[in-house]
């Protein structure tokens, strides 16, 4: 009937807890989390083997990484398992310190849920604080950068890749992270776009040295050509992507063809050649070297491109087709009726075939102006590549949102410090936003406290993680790019809201556990 309240029917077998016990177990599930990865942060970071159930091995540091393969029950730590998931795709790095923060954001609100103040109180005061730290650090605390200063960019790249598996090649790493941002940088009308994702592709081949990696000026695909005879290495080609086959094409379902003579047969196949030779037709009046395509290539279709010189390589991926295009000035057509001179790519430099490992690739490198890149990884084993290409990842992300949103702010803790010394200015004794100010324990943070206290210079103070002494952070060279915390105290925010949690998952009783057996026993 219209008008009345939804009903929500508890079966016998769901299960229904709720009040301050539920927030508790809530922050106890998130402070957990944030315990497993604790050890992983910072400079002296331990790493985390993680096992699979088919026996594969992972050595990682990275926080988004490591709680990718932890399996949990509880729905509050599955929510702070998703916020470095969250993290990792929007901001890149960081994983780690956003658990920790949130796990952190919980455990200082414990005590004022056990004093009865009631959550949506503490909610809206860790609301304000975040609103002030956010406003702080627009305003005062992060500096602009020059995104025409490499060194800068550089320095600021090499500190979130120092504490990582691959800090051992810095400086490598750090020009590949700018070299591949940059190429892969678009700005439209003012709006720049950087889309790493799609047009930044990793390829990891086992073998060589760590050294030998690099950004080609181009795109590599494992691929080979199709046809023995057809060239391998084209200089200045003009290439052409297609998103259709060279084959003739099948009727479609619930097609049915009478064959009465002999006659009908060969006309049928002489129908299949004449198409396939005029998309090739099509093809070779355009002169290119190279067709690519994303469907398959008959052999006839093989022999007339041949004939006319042209190399053919096909079942390319979407993602792959579409990088070329971009790094070769290209268009993708979807019929071969439809190509036109403007169609041709003629940006790529050089067309080459290469065999490395056990697998043959092709280069298309020395492009003008390429909208995208592959970036080559060499290393002595599969475990090593896959945490080089997680670290490589975090510091993509960083030179990415550098271009996004050109601010800095102190790593070492001093952004923090400073925070918690703007936001004790603005609370009042012991409520849920001095909470958000953090704590002062330890006698390295009551010293790091006082020299940010004494201001003068003293807000880019911080830790040094390798010698635990108070530094000058701008001094050391240790920045962060401003990509703000936010989600570690939303998160604390949502959990917090959270006073019933309705499991309807279905237990059997004892009863039922032991009606079989009764059963049995009788008979």
């Amino acid at each position: 009937m219209y008008g009345q309240q939804p009903i929500i029917v508890l079966s016998q077998n769901t299960k229904r807890e709720s009040g301050r016990k539920v927030q508790l177990e809530n922050i106890s599930a998130g402070k957990t989390i944030a315990d497993v990865i604790r050890t992983c942060l910072g400079p002296q970071a331990m790493l985390k083997m993680l096992m699979d159930p088919m026996g594969g091995i992972v050595m990682t540091n990275d926080g988004n990484a490591i709680l990718r393969e932890i399996t949990v029950q509880h729905p509050s730590a599955k929510t702070m398992i998703e916020i470095a998931r969250t993290q990792d795709e929007e901001v890149g790095d960081g994983t780690t310190s956003v658990i920790v923060l949130a796990g952190e954001m919980l455990a200082v609100a414990e005590p004022f849920l056990i004093q009865n103040i009631h959550p949506t109180v503490i909610i809206r005061e860790y609301r304000q604080a975040l609103e002030d730290a956010i406003k702080l650090l627009q305003d005062k605390i992060s500096v602009p950068i020059d995104l025409n200063d490499r060194d800068k960019l550089k320095e600021v790249i090499r500190s979130c890749v120092g504490t990582k598996y691959i800090g051992r090649w810095a400086d490598l790493a750090v020009d590949i992270a700018l070299d591949a941002v940059n190429t892969v940088t678009v700005n439209e009308n003012g709006r720049i776009e950087v889309d790493i994702k799609n047009y930044a592709k990793i390829e990891k081949i086992p073998g060589g040295t760590v050294e030998e990696s690099r950004v080609l000026n181009g795109i590599m695909i494992n691929k080979d050509v199709t046809h023995p005879k057809m060239r391998r290495y084209i200089e200045n080609p003009r290439i052409i992507l297609l998103d259709c086959p060279l084959e003739y094409k099948k009727g479609e379902s619930q097609t049915n063809i009478e064959i009465v003579g002999e006659q009908d047969f060969t006309k049928l196949l002489q129908l299949e050649e004449e198409f396939v030779q005029r998309q090739c037709e099509d093809i070779i009046a355009l002169k290119p070297d190279i067709v690519f395509t994303e469907k398959g290539v008959s052999d006839l279709a093989q022999h007339y491109l041949v004939k006319a010189g042209i190399t053919a390589i096909r079942r390319l991926r979407k993602t792959d087709n579409n990088r070329l295009a971009r790094a070769c000035g290209a268009t993708i057509v979807n019929r071969t009726e439809e190509l036109k001179e403007s169609d041709v790519g003629t940006q790529a430099g050089l067309f080459e075939i290469k065999k490395m490992g056990d697998d043959y690739f092709t280069f298309v490198t020395e492009c003008k102006n390429p909208k995208a890149c592959t970036i080559l990884l060499r290393g002595a084993s599969k475990d090593i590549l896959n945490e080089i290409e997680r670290n490589l990842q975090d510091a993509l992300h960083v030179a990415k949102n550098l271009v996004v949103n050109p601010r800095l702010v102190c790593g070492g803790g001093a952004v923090e410090m400073s925070l918690s010394q703007a936001l004790s200015a603005n609370s009042s004794h012991n409520t849920p936003y001095r909470a958000n100010c953090g704590a002062n324990t330890i006698r390295t943070l009551t010293a790091l406290r006082a020299r940010h206290a004494a201001g003068a210079g003293g807000s880019t103070a911080g830790i040094d993680g390798e010698s635990g002494e108070i530094v000058d952070m701008a001094v050391k060279g240790i920045w962060e790019p401003l990509a703000v915390y936010k989600t570690a105290i939303e998160t604390a925010i949502l959990l917090l809201r959270i006073d019933d949690i309705v499991s309807g998952s279905k237990k059997k009783d004892n009863q039922e556990a032991q009606a079989p057996a009764q059963m049995a026993q009788q008979e």
